[in-house]
């Protein structure tokens, strides 16, 4: 048996079908990031990077919660030790990443922004560090830098409700990113009446919408007026982050709204009940503007309530729930249905376990308007490795129209990240080529070629239909 190089121009392809279903039809086309948390003030100034450590650790949690795995000290991690010894760090324990994705995710991002073809490895390390800074020092790499070499057509940020947006708009018009940037609609804090902040959250909307927002109607009302202000801006997508899933119908958001104004206490059905009903409303909304709305489903976030008060959210403290969600899902999806106002909906789960649940409720709503309406999204965050995007794919493949999947997102705060859609893409097309020589579907390289480019790119252009 000949052992294959590592990484070399066949990485993850297994067999002809696929090398030649990525090479021919994968491997050139653009990049529609239809979800990503990179900062579009960033984007906007621009600056170069020092070294490869801001670009490499900069924001990427994945790389953070590794090492912590391996004992390394935070201080090398979000604290305060150079960015040389931060990098140096890194190097040291990534050479045992074996089976983790971090592993070609970091190869990817070498090979194909720094032209870097040495395996990480502490002896490596000074190599590696100044070959990097080299680059970035010759090529004045910034944040545009790397999205223009990424060939992204298409980047929609997370924002919130009462955001400016100033910095699309001014994106817009200084030019230097290719990619269309626009905004994406994520109310998680209008909606999480729980939080402590939710009644100062509310005073700041009305200040933005000009109104002293007193009862539920006039919420709704402020906020259909930030998603038109959103539709202005070229926004097409809206996003939630649900725990479980909420449904409760029993109690009135409008008495709820005012308990929690009122400084009362709130039981768990009635924060359900507010958070269920809003939904419906907003779906309403997004519906009525031909949006498409993506549910997050199932993380527990900010576990360690230590690191969270030191170092605040999305540091990589959080993990997989496992919530029953079936029910609820069905219930919220039929409601919004029965108001006619189920818009394009992508849903995610963060626990495997529900995968046949989402593949499954998909068929549920579809409809002739708009093929693939109901999308099962992209295995998402811990999934975010080949054996997720497989067992997503197949999921999907087995009960719906795998054909119509709008495919990979970056999900990311890192601007290294578009490697992934080249992995998500290899993914692909190994499975693909898997299933053709094993006879299960014809060599007809049209329809195969077909269904590739349009899961890399087309689905996702005509499904959130952003002009280009």
């Amino acid at each position: 048996m000949v052992m294959k190089k590592f990484m070399d121009d066949n990485f993850m392809l297994n067999n002809e079908t696929a090398t030649k279903l990525f090479n021919d039809y994968a491997k050139d086309m653009p990049i529609f990031d239809y979800h990503c948390h990179l900062s579009p003030q960033m984007m906007y100034e621009d600056k170069p990077f020092e070294n490869i450590t801001q670009i490499f650790l900069g924001g990427d949690h994945y790389k953070w919660r590794y090492m912590r795995s391996n004992g390394i000290d935070e201080s090398y991690i979000t604290g305060d030790k150079s960015d040389y010894d931060k990098f140096k760090a890194l190097c040291g324990c990534l050479q045992y990443a074996i089976g983790n994705p971090l592993y070609h995710w970091t190869h990817l991002e070498l090979k194909r922004y720094f032209n870097v073809d040495e395996v990480v490895t502490p002896e490596n390390c000074d190599t590696i560090w100044e070959k990097c800074n080299k680059v970035i020092k010759e090529t004045k790499m910034s944040p545009s830098t790397l999205i223009n070499q990424s060939n992204v057509a298409v980047l929609c940020t997370t924002d919130d409700p009462i955001d400016s947006l100033e910095y699309h708009k001014l994106i817009a018009e200084k030019g230097h990113i290719k990619a269309k940037v626009l905004p994406a609609f994520r109310p998680d804090r209008l909606i999480n009446i729980e939080k402590t902040d939710f009644t100062d959250y509310i005073k700041a909307l009305g200040n933005v919408c000009g109104m002293n927002i007193k009862n539920y109607d006039e919420l709704i009302t402020a906020v259909n007026e930030r998603i038109d202000y959103f539709h202005n801006a070229g926004c097409r997508i809206s996003d939630h982050a649900l725990d479980g899933v909420p449904f409760n119908r029993d109690y009135s958001a409008d008495d709820v709204f005012a308990k929690k104004m009122n400084g009362d206490n709130l039981s768990a059905d009635e924060i359900n009940a507010f958070k269920c009903e809003t939904l419906i409303r907003l779906a309403k909304k997004y519906s009525e503007l031909d949006w498409a709305m993506q549910l997050h489903i199932g993380a527990l976030r900010n576990n360690n309530s230590a690191m969270f008060k030191k170092l605040g959210a999305d540091v990589g403290f959080d993990s997989i729930a496992d919530y029953e969600i079936a029910a609820d899902l069905s219930a919220l999806l039929d409601a919004m249905e029965c108001n006619d106002g189920l818009p394009k909906t992508i849903l995610y789960t963060l626990n495997p376990k529900d995968n046949y649940v989402l593949a499954t409720m998909l068929g549920n709503f579809q409809s002739a308007e708009t093929a693939g309406k109901m999308q099962f999204g992209s295995a998402w965050w811990f999934n975010d490795q080949r054996d997720g995007m497989v067992e997503q794919m197949k999921a999907l493949a087995n009960l719906g129209a795998l054909n119509k999947f709008v495919g990979m997102l970056t999900d990311s705060r890192s601007f290294l990240s578009y490697t992934r859609h080249e992995y998500f893409r290899r993914i692909l097309c190994n499975m693909l080529g898997e299933w053709v020589e094993n006879g299960e579907f014809p060599d007809d390289f049209d329809t195969l070629g077909k269904i590739v480019e349009d899961i890399c790119f087309n689905n996702a252009k005509r499904y959130f239909n952003v002009e280009m």
